[in-house]
This record gives structure tokens, C-alpha cells and sequence, in this order.
């Protein structure tokens, strides 16, 4: 019998498939919450590689939206109401820095992939292949419990 695969195995298949790193992160955990990992995909196809310029990681990107559709209630319309989900954004960042040393794409890389020159760098040292998948399944485990934390507070 075939074990079910985790969100963080989803995570990782998808971004070794092609995926980008937000697309992994947040098409792994996006069923759970009645979105299609197709439409979720393409809402995070704009944020990889920290939106193409080497800024926020992409995986994390993917995460604070997994936080949204986690958390996110009616009243997100308003500060007070998305502040539950931004408290939840600063704690994943806090753990992802723990655990990555650094939030922005380039300081994860050691180089700017937003430049030709960077994204050669990085293919040379085969970081996609290992940092970043490294870091998407960091990312995943960090919002996979989270996530399973505010429900079993009934939070979620």
C-alpha cells in the first residue's frame, strides 16, 4: 500500500519538477484548503527567484499565502483583521531565518540571480538543485506546522 505523500514531499516534487520555489510551497498545501494546486500555481507564478529580483525567497513567498489561506478570515479586509496572519508572517520569517540564515533570495544563493551573471553563478554551483530545494522543504516543514498548530487550536 502507497503511503500518502506529505505536503513537504509535494513541495519538493514540485519544484524538482519545475515549479518555482513559490509555486512548490504554496501548490503543495493550497488543496488542503479547497484551491487547486493548477490555480494555485498560477497565483504564485510572479513570486520565485524573490519575484525575479532577488529579493524575498520565493519558498517563503509560498508560505506566507499558505499562512492567508490558512488564517485569513472574513474580516482580512481591515488591519486588525489581517493582523492575525501578519503576526503569523513575522513568526514563519523568524523561523526561516533561524533555520536559512537570511530571508532574500541572494543572500540564500551567495549571488544575485536576477542578473545574468548571478543566475550563471548559481547554475555553476548547482544551487538550484540543492539550496533551493534545501530551502523550499525548510519552508514547507515551518508552515506544514504551522499551519497544523492553529488547527489543532482550533484556530485554523
Amino acid at each position: 500500500m502507497a503511503e500518502k505523500m506529505t505536503s513537504v514531499d509535494a513541495a519538493v516534487t514540485l519544484f524538482t519538477s519545475g515549479c518555482a520555489c513559490s509555486q512548490a510551497v504554496f501548490g503543495a498545501f493550497a488543496p488542503g484548503f479547497g484551491l487547486s494546486e493548477d490555480t494555485a500555481v498560477r497565483i504564485a507564478a510572479g513570486f520565485g527567484a524573490g519575484m525575479k529580483m532577488g529579493e524575498t525567497c520565493g519558498a517563503a513567498t509560498g508560505a506566507f499565502m499558505v499562512l492567508g489561506l490558512a488564517r485569513a478570515g472574513g474580516t482580512c479586509r481591515t488591519g486588525e483583521g489581517r493582523k492575525v496572519v501578519g503576526d503569523l508572517v513575522v513568526e514563519f520569517s523568524r523561523q526561516f531565518r533561524e533555520r536559512r540564515g537570511a530571508l532574500l533570495c541572494r543572500d540564500l544563493l551567495g549571488c544575485d540571480i536576477s542578473t545574468p551573471e548571478g543566475h550563471r553563478l548559481a547554475e555553476e554551483r548547482n544551487l538550484f538543485k540543492t539550496t533551493c530545494v534545501d530551502t523550499v522543504r525548510d519552508a514547507a516543514i515551518i508552515v506544514e506546522s504551522m499551519v497544523a498548530s492553529a488547527r489543532s487550536t482550533g484556530a485554523g
